[in-house]
This record gives structure tokens, sequence and C-alpha cells, in this order.
């Protein structure tokens, strides 16, 4: 039965609810091997699914774990995902913003797929920080602080936990059935009452083109659907690293900074602004404007870094211990002109060979290293000036400028 599911997805044909549910279960029982697995996501994502297959799969997904419950909590809980980018460090900056305006964030992330980041593994390179919540001390974090920003519990769509790594090795990260199905039985799972998705779209993303950016959108709002659950989406470019650092401590502190109000002009606070926003607006049940007021008064105010700083302490992280490597190496610009691009996807390729990012399951992320951006689009450079920092440790691979930057 094994090959003649295989077989059927390779062909292009539907399966049924029950062919999903005895395959996926399968492999999370041990009785389906890794390459058995593969075939059939690799099959998924050159055949795709029918609405039907998604809407199982998701199902499939969900029941393979406890579904959460936080109704005794005050207030309408917004949830939050991105569909992953380079130097997307939203999250941490997006939670305690909307924490600090009284709606309640109960955040359930995953690590880095291929070489986009991911939050567990950002907030790691912050000593001490607790990422394997417990679900009664999520419940109580969220009733003390507002905020809790944690791994996918044990026991939460554990399916998808060891599909999502398979996927990450397998070159099917990109599959939008999968993507939908991980993305909305995590949310579904976790008890979010209404669920805001950023999903991106570019070179430096999981999905290259708007067109596919929009079919991922209209199809986890069906599944919301299904589910009862309110689901917006925000589309946004990823063509363009977000912000100026690559690499998860040095985006760390670059949260810091756009939390404490010292960036307000980049990609990545404007970005940050119109997703808190999103959340505000639906958690309080206002307009949008209004929400983006609250949002700003809650930078300017210093409300927003002190909620994060509740979280990291709540989480027993340590803030002063982040560290980044001091083996710098600055990389030149060869001639003189304007940036007119800068290469997301090659930025996220270069931080991978650094390090700061997994290949193979079994590697190990070096949490200091990274590349900070020291020119950025629409910047006039002279011939010499520094372009980026790249901070490294073991591995120092060539930076191709040219594969990065476009300049003009």
């Amino acid at each position: 039965m094994i090959l003649d599911i295989i077989n059927k997805k390779r062909l292009g044909k539907e399966l049924s609810y029950r062919e999903i549910d005895y395959f996926f279960n399968g492999y999370l029982e041990g009785e389906i091997a890794d390459y058995q697995m593969s075939s059939l996501l690799m099959a998924i994502c050159i055949n795709g699914m029918t609405d039907e297959e998604i809407f199982s799969l998701t199902k499939v997904f969900v029941d393979s774990g406890e579904v959460l419950d936080f109704s005794d909590i005050e207030g309408i809980k917004v949830d939050k995902h991105s569909t992953g980018g380079i130097g997307d460090k939203t999250t941490l900056i997006i939670a305690p913003i909307v924490a600090s305006l009284g709606i309640p964030v109960i955040k359930m992330s995953g690590r880095g797929l291929g070489y986009t980041g991911g939050t567990i593994d950002k907030l790691e390179s912050i000593p001490g920080f607790r990422i394997n919540l417990k679900d009664r001390e999520i419940e109580k974090q969220v009733k003390e602080i507002g905020v809790v920003i944690t791994g996918q519990t044990r026991d939460l769509a554990p399916m998808d936990k060891v599909i999502y790594a398979l996927r990450d090795v397998t070159a099917t990260v990109s599959s939008i059935p999968l993507i939908a199905s991980s993305i909305m039985s995590k949310k579904i799972a976790s008890g979010a009452d209404k669920i805001l998705i950023d999903v991106k779209y570019g070179n430096g993303a999981l999905l290259k083109t708007k067109e596919e950016a929009k079919e991922l959108s209209k199809l986890m709002v069906k599944i919301g659907e299904v589910y009862g659950r309110e689901v917006r989406t925000m589309l946004s470019d990823m063509n363009t690293p977000l912000g100026r650092c690559v690499g998860n401590s040095l985006e760390v502190l670059e949260a810091i900074d756009v939390l404490k109000g010292k960036d307000d002009s980049s990609n990545l606070f404007n970005l940050c602004v119109d997703l808190a926003s999103e959340m505000v607006s639906m958690g309080k049940e206002i307009p949008e404007e209004e929400a983006k007021k609250l949002v700003i008064e809650s930078i300017d105010s210093g409300k927003a870094f002190k909620k994060f700083e509740e979280l990291v302490n709540h989480q027993e992280g340590d803030l002063k211990g982040i560290k980044v490597s001091d083996n710098t190496i600055k990389v030149r610009s060869t001639k003189s002109g304007e940036i007119t691009k800068i290469n997301a996807l090659e930025l996220g390729k270069l931080s991978l060979l650094l390090g700061a990012g997994k290949v193979k399951k079994t590697d190990k992320i070096d949490y200091s290293v990274g590349i900070k951006l020291n020119k950025l689009v629409g910047n006039k450079v002279e011939k010499g000036d520094v372009l980026m920092t790249l901070y490294v440790n073991k591995n120092t691979p060539d930076a191709k400028i040219d594969d990065i930057f476009t300049i003009e």
C-alpha cells in the first residue's frame, strides 16, 4: 500500500483521507522510512494537492496531537505567522508591541527552513532563554505578562514537527499545500481565536511570485473557514532582505533597536508597524488607522521594549549575554554608483555557509555569525566603501559581491 500511495501521487491523482492518514501516521509511528516519506513529499511538491487533500492533511496534522484551549484567558487571542524570509525577525518585535496594548499573544514558533531563519533559532541565541514551555507554563505566563513565544510543544501537531524537519533537507519546503497544512495545523491546534499570516514572496522567500503568495493566502483563509477561525493575510516583498542583519544574535540585537525606536525608517520597521496594527485591529476590533496610532505610541513610549524585557526575563533569558563573533570581514565595493538591488536569496545562502543555519538535520547552528549590511538599496557608494560586514568563525566563504549587490 505504501508504494501504491506514492505512485498514485506521482501520477497526479487525488489521495483519499484514509490514504493520507495511513501514510503520514505510519511515518510518525516509524513504520514508514524517511526515503519513502521523502518520495511522497516530492510527488506532492511536483503535482500539488486538491483542496480536499489539503483539508485532509491539515486534519491529520491537527489530530496527531492535542488542541490547546485558552478560552479562560480574557481577550481575543490573535496569532501571527510569517512564511519566512531573509532577515525576518518580525515576531520578536510584533509580539511585545501587541501584548503591551492589552491583547494576549501566545506565539508558537518554529526553526529555520532552508536558508530562512526561524524565530526559535534566534531566541536560542539569548543565553538561558527557555523555548520549550509546558502548557501550564504558557497559560501562567500569558496571564501574568500577556505574551509568550515558545517552540511547538511536544504534543502539539507532532506530525508537523517531523515532516517540517524532513522538508528542510529534501528540497520540498516551497510546496504550497505543505506550507498551508503546516502553518494552519499549528495555528488551529495552538488555540488562537484569530490568525494573521504574513505571506512573503520573492527570491528570498519560499514562494517566488506574488501569484503563489495569493494562492497560499486564499488557501489558508479556506482552511480557517473550515475550522471557524478568522484568517487575514498580508503579502510582503522578500526580494530585498528585511532590515540590516541576517544571523541569529545580530537579528535579536536589531529587533531590540527597532523596539527602542532607534530604527524607524527601514523596511523592517514599516512592516512590523503594519503587521502589529493589523493584529491590534483584529484583537480590539477597531479600525486599522486607530490601531496604528496605538502601535506607534507603544514604541515611542518605551512600552514595547519593556514588554520584550518582561518576556525574556520570564523565560529566563539574559539579554546582556548575547554574543556576536569578534572575527569580522569587511566586504567593500569594487565600483562607485547607487545600490539598486540587494539579492535576498544570495544573502541567505551566504549566511547559511557562515553557519547561521542548517544544511543537514544534524548540523549545529552558530548563533554568533551572520551579516550586517552597511549600505541599503538607494544608497550611493564609492569604490572601497564597506557594503557589508561578515561575522565569521570557522567558515569564511568568499562573498560574491556582484551576485548580492547591484550597483549602477
